[in-house]
């Protein structure tokens, strides 16, 4: 039913009235009592469980497939043997050196290309002569495989580390890109008006008002950049290495030893998620007030 509430007037008498919305009832005419569904937190525990779940069940298939003959040792070694493999190369210490080789060549790289993309999604999200300028030659660059650069890069650069590092910074400055401009694009005009109306520079409007707000994209692209880093990786280490995991690799495709090749891709995979586990972590630390979305 709709409630009439009269207008104030001398004396209290009503005058003509506002409408205003219907209040919820039953069928009886009652009034509805709202129920407010609070979410209950999962326990951390629970939650690992669930994460850890998945993996597990593709390490039991995979250990029943080669106990069973379906996966002999020259398709896949088996858990155990790539195992031994794993140890023996950390003993050796070619696993610990090859490792650390691998994440100064990803680390480099990843800085350098975060940072070229940071300051170009700047430039050409918050100055329209940038966007004018420069976009579209990003644009064009972006739309590129980098794997098709790699010959370019053993011309231009030789087969040292400068090629690997740079085709590595090439490949995660376009993730950061896309989420910086995308984020400055869409900062809050009123925002900036009144950031101009106390005086501020651009420079202050940039640091103060433009990246503080697009902080949750800054994150995901850097949570792209990083796992495309390993990507890159790996095709850098395929010009001519001598050090690294991907020397690895490939003196074990010469001598066909599947289990070290097990080792080095399961390496490559706990790189990647390691970077996204960090990534997120730094997110709960800046954006301590997100709560994750959805049904729980």
């Amino acid at each position: 039913m709709t409630a009439v509430v009269g207008r104030a007037g001398t004396g209290g008498e009503p005058g003509t009235g506002a409408v205003v919305a219907p209040a919820a009832t039953e069928s009886d005419g009652s009034l509805i009592t709202p129920r407010v569904r609070v979410p209950r937190p999962r326990p951390r525990g629970v939650a690992f469980a669930l994460r850890a779940l998945g993996p597990l069940v593709i390490l039991a298939a995979w250990w029943t497939a080669s106990a069973t003959g379906l996966l002999t040792p020259d398709l896949l070694a088996s858990p155990p043997e790539v195992l031994r493999a794993a140890g023996k190369l950390w003993d050796s210490g070619q696993l610990t050196d090859a490792l650390a080789v691998s994440l100064s060549r990803a680390g480099t790289g990843l800085c350098f290309g975060v940072l070229t993309g940071l300051v170009l999604g700047v430039l050409t999200g918050s100055w329209r002569l940038g966007e004018d300028l420069l976009d579209s030659a990003v644009q064009t660059l972006r739309a590129l495989p980098f794997l098709s650069l790699v010959p370019l890069f053993m011309v231009w650069f030789g087969i040292g580390e400068s090629a690997r590092i740079i085709l590595i910074a090439v490949a995660t400055t376009f993730p950061m890109y896309v989420s910086t401009f995308g984020a400055v694009r869409t900062t809050d005009p009123k925002l900036l008006e009144a950031a101009r109306t106390f005086g501020l520079s651009r420079l202050a409007v940039v640091g103060r008002i433009v990246l503080p707000g697009a902080l949750p994209a800054l994150l995901s692209g850097l949570r792209l950049s990083t796992t495309l880093s390993v990507i890159a990786l790996i095709a850098a280490e395929e010009i001519n290495s001598t050090a690294g995991l991907g020397y690895l690799m490939a003196q074990a495709q010469n001598f066909s030893r599947t289990d070290i090749l097990s080792v080095i891709i399961l390496i490559y995979g706990l790189l990647g998620l390691l970077a996204d586990i960090v990534i997120r972590a730094l997110e709960r630390v800046l954006m301590p007030w997100r709560t994750t979305g959805g049904i729980r």
